[in-house]
């Protein structure tokens, strides 16, 4: 009998293996096999989301070190926040930034993907429609597969099929949208978004993901840039990105917070972030309010690209379309060969047919850099 059972043991975990190996399989067939990869230092950073430089910034690096040893910290932070997580430290930084993005409260994450995961997992309720810009984030996607709430996307950025859907919802309605698109670079348009909220009653997020750090006068993003605070329901910000650091939060009022407590699986089934995390935060943003320069340096950065390509693209992201995953491939290995790390995206991150090359402009990327950037990419694509 024990035999028989170490056979049947055997044979099931041989048929999971088979069933991984055929998916990955079809997918190296299919040249959409994903394989990780160390960074080239050697290659001029044209991929990273370090928008401000601020990630390779040893003054940054100083003062987070600094302010670490100047306290009295744990090496972690020992358990769930409702437990024996919390701390003084992650409530003063909490306050810090609901005061800095303009809203009544926020809750840390441990990245943007779990403060989506968090959000769209519990805030909309079951008889509630969310309704989501069709190019938004995986992660705001997997957490509305994770509630009740019906679910309807609306054509990227269109107003007119974004009122069709309102129209259309029931109960407690949530539109979605990000501020920057991470694949395309574009922008919502926010206060129109915003107001047509307003006029029916509608519930907005914005992920700012992107824009967290470049927009408002000290990082705090084009909602607060935009002064429309009072028109969104909770935003979302990331510190991986431009802030060169890791965490999110999740801003709006008081209600919201004490609901992500109670309710929100990855706030209350997840370890609390460390005194480091928390005290590299504060740093952060004390830093750039310090560095306004890196902001506007950026800027320029993104004239001067959209200058020498002719193009007319408002954020660090910029993206030249190629199509067909092998050819992507290859674009992107004759500009690595020339000594620029640009990254191929390809499906099925996006959709079939829209691969791309995924240019990503930085403050400390140089006009020369830049330029010669150009004149390889209009050579490759002419």
């Amino acid at each position: 009998m024990l035999i028989f059972a170490e056979i049947t043991i055997i044979f099931t975990i041989m048929s999971a293996k088979k069933s991984i190996e055929k998916s990955l399989n079809k997918r190296l067939e299919s040249g959409n096999l994903r394989k990780l990869s160390l960074p080239n230092n050697n290659l001029i950073d044209f991929s990273s989301n370090d928008y401000l430089g601020l990630a390779r910034s040893n003054d940054l690096k100083d003062e987070i070190l600094r302010s670490y040893e100047s306290k009295n910290t744990r090496n972690g932070s020992t358990g769930s926040r409702l437990l024996t997580g919390n701390s003084s430290l992650i409530e003063k930084t909490e306050y810090f930034l609901a005061s800095l993005f303009g809203f009544e409260s926020s809750t840390l994450f441990s990245s943007g993907y779990m403060a989506n995961l968090a959000f769209f997992s519990s805030i909309p309720q079951k008889g509630d429609t969310v309704i989501y810009d069709e190019l938004s984030h995986a992660c705001i996607k997997d957490g509305l597969r994770l509630n009740f709430a019906k679910r309807l996307p609306f054509k990227h950025n269109s107003l007119e099929d974004l009122e069709t859907k309102i129209k259309q919802a029931k109960g407690n309605i949530y539109v979605v949208c990000e501020s920057v698109y991470s694949m395309d670079g574009d922008l919502a348009t926010l206060k129109q978004i915003a107001a047509l909220c307003s006029q029916h009653k509608a519930n907005l997020i914005v992920d700012e993901a992107h824009s967290t750090g470049i927009w408002g006068e000290h990082g705090q993003g084009l909602v607060h840039e935009m002064s429309i605070q009072n028109q969104v329901f909770a935003v979302i910000h990331t510190f991986g990105k431009a802030m060169g650091i890791h965490g999110a939060s999740i801003s709006g009022d008081k209600s919201l917070k004490e609901f992500l407590h109670n309710f929100a699986r990855p706030f209350i089934y997840t370890t609390a972030p460390s005194d480091f995390e928390v005290i590299s935060i504060q740093c952060a943003f004390d830093y750039l309010a310090k560095q306004p320069n890196r902001q506007a340096n950026l800027f320029f950065k993104i004239a001067h690209y959209n200058k020498m390509m002719g193009s007319i693209g408002q954020s660090a992201i910029q993206t030249i379309m190629t199509k067909g995953n092998q050819n992507t491939r290859n674009t992107a290995q004759k500009l690595q060969s020339a000594g620029f790390d640009v990254r191929p995206i390809l499906s099925p991150t996006v959709k079939e047919g829209s691969e791309r090359l995924r240019i990503c402009l930085h403050s400390f990327n140089s006009e020369e850099e830049i330029s010669s950037l150009a004149q390889h990419l209009k050579s490759i694509i002419s």
